[in-house]
């Protein structure tokens, strides 16, 4: 099982690549919207934002978010390090409901040249 910390880890390696990316990956990246990730097997939940073409944690809360994020994912640790080191599909996991992607229609529709 994935720690908090290596989850970190894989928000920040996340963010890395997102300021790295080019063409209509680097505009979807450029999006300003609060995001939180549910970690649901260490019950902890990362919050910030993304902006400027990366995703700033604000803070680490114990068990759910208190207020809703305008993008909003949730995954066990494992699944988001696995996602992040290319091992893990995201369209399968998302399919599969290993992944929870919520967000408005037109957010989705920019993070799908994310991911």
């Amino acid at each position: 099982m994935a720690t908090i910390e290596e989850c970190r880890a894989a928000l920040e390696k996340l963010s890395d690549n997102m300021q790295n990316a080019e063409g209509d990956t680097a505009t979807a990246a450029s999006m300003d919207r609060s995001v939180s990730c549910r970690i649901t097997d260490l019950d902890v939940t990362f919050v910030g934002r993304m902006t400027g073409g990366r995703i700033v944690v604000h803070d680490t809360l114990q068990g759910p978010p208190k207020e809703k994020a305008q993008i909003r994912l949730t995954m066990s640790g494992d699944d988001l390090v696995a996602l992040v080191n290319g091992e893990l599909n995201f369209a399968k996991a998302w399919g599969s409901g290993r992944v929870k992607l919520e967000a408005g229609l037109r957010d989705l529709f920019q993070l799908r040249k994310l991911l």
